[in-house]
């Protein structure tokens, strides 16, 4: 887990207020980042680093993750295992939404929408 001095370092530029709009996501992804470290180190039984009879497994890098909320795309970074899978509690599992859009455009067609309402259906549907 990152020390809290290297946290404070890198949101430091950020407080003078002038980049205001940078912060709160900011401060979202570190929380969020903090919450997948502890997590992690839960499933496995040891920090970062640490040995420990416990440990039930060892990390392996890091995959990225787009993660969309309400204050824009945060890029988290999710640990990877040597063996077995990991996937934070904070977040869903990919899901797959083709179905249900497939659905939405047939019924958008056979009600007669034009094809630029559809687009824009499909636009506002986040594909």
């Amino acid at each position: 887990m990152p020390k809290a001095h290297s946290a404070a370092s890198e949101l430091a530029p950020l407080l003078d207020g002038s980049t205001a709009g940078e912060l709160i996501p900011e401060l979202l992804r570190h929380g969020l980042q903090q919450l997948i470290e502890l997590e992690v180190a839960a499933v496995l039984g040891a920090d970062r680093h640490e040995r420990s009879e416990d440990r039930l497994g060892y990390r392996n890098g890091y995959r990225p993750r787009l993660l969309t909320t309400q204050v824009g795309d945060i890029d988290l970074r999710i640990p990877k295992l040597r063996s077995g899978s990991f996937l934070p509690s904070i977040l869903e599992p990919r899901r797959r939404v083709d179905q249900a859009l497939y659905a939405v455009v047939m019924e958008a067609y056979v009600a007669g929408v034009s094809t630029r309402k559809v687009e824009a259906l499909v636009a506002a549907l986040g594909s």
